[in-house]
């Protein structure tokens, strides 16, 4: 079990100097940034299900101990102590891995944080297959899912390091449940250095006028590498990266469907329910396209080393291309 005990759409322009970044986990980002928030404002407090090591909440705890909150293996009690602090004027961040935030507390969630409408941000680490070895117990494949489908939930998936730290400060300025998805594995850098975030606006790489590829959290990256081999091959290739799930941009996402022939969604998460569910439910009401759902299909994961994982359930780069080439014959 291992570690417990209007839109920013532009064409892209890599950043002088993004090359020499080193790849970050998202969850490092978000220990960072809480830590720098902590600092400015004496409202941010911090919940943890006994594993702030491995969520980097631990970074708060030390410099804050007054303000942090190890509530033990007992998330839905960690949610319920969340929404009760936020009724004081506080502003907390809950933090576990995201197979036991959004299962184990769903009830609390629901209830406490959506029904009531509680100012609580949830931040939860290790979602996906890229939490590797720790296997199919430990992997959330329907965390979006879960979150999306509940009244006044606002739900986000980072995709790098830099977009963590934007994400993390626009969520603490925001009022109401949020949900926001980070994981273990460390990823490379792919937003432009000016970016910044914004709840429920997309960023548009590039519009494709043959294909756009719709992707969240570490999609995004495989979606680019997928574009840059596509284009290559002669075929107009956009991404877009959707960090905010919950509400989708709708705006951006009818720009790419009505300028191109296909629609592409790459997600770490089951197809059902999650980014591409989303994107074709709105298509199918407001302009219908074709559209192919890249994720994991309907299955558990299991235990091995997330890039051989990410092979066997099909969201390599090659698996994206093999894809688009197929739907558009």
């Amino acid at each position: 079990m291992g570690e417990r005990a209007a839109s920013n759409v532009g064409a892209h322009r890599d950043a002088p100097g993004k090359e020499e970044k080193k790849a970050k986990a998202t969850r490092d980002e978000y220990g960072d940034t809480l830590l720098e928030l902590g600092k400015k404002r004496s409202d941010i407090v911090v919940l943890d299900a006994d594993l702030s090591g491995s969520t980097k909440t631990a970074k708060f705890a030390k410099a804050f101990p007054d303000r942090f909150f190890n509530m033990g293996i007992a998330e839905q009690d960690m949610v319920g102590t969340a929404a009760g602090l936020s009724l004081t004027g506080k502003v907390p961040f809950a933090s576990t891995f995201a197979v036991f935030e959004t299962g184990r507390a769903w009830d609390q969630i629901r209830l406490t944080v959506c029904y009531s409408n509680t100012n609580v941000k949830l931040v939860a680490t290790h979602s996906g297959i890229t939490v590797g070895e720790d296997g199919a117990s430990h992997q959330a494949l329907e965390d979006i899912a879960l979150m999306r489908a509940l009244p006044n939930m606002t739900v986000i998936v980072p995709a790098d390091s830099a977009e963590t730290a934007s994400v993390i400060n626009a969520v603490a300025d925001f009022k109401g449940p949020v949900y926001v998805r980070l994981g273990r594995a460390k990823v490379p850098y792919v937003m432009p250095d000016d970016y910044k975030f914004r709840i429920g606006k997309a960023f548009a790489f590039k519009i494709g006028k043959d294909v756009n590829l719709i992707a969240a959290g570490i999609m995004v990256a495989i979606a680019k590498k997928a574009a840059d081999i596509l284009s290559n091959d002669g075929i107009d290739t956009g991404v877009i990266n959707m960090s905010t799930i919950k509400p989708l941009d709708g705006e951006t996402l009818l720009k790419a469907a009505r300028n191109s022939k296909l629609i592409v969604t790459a997600e770490e998460h089951s197809v059902i329910g999650g980014l591409g569910g989303a994107v074709c439910e709105f298509l199918a009401e407001n302009h219908p396209v074709p559209v192919k759902r890249i994720g994991i299909n309907d299955t558990f994961g299991c235990s091995g080393n997330p890039d051989e994982l990410l092979k066997i359930h099909g969201l390599t780069a090659e698996d994206i291309v093999k894809t688009v080439k197929g739907a558009l014959k």
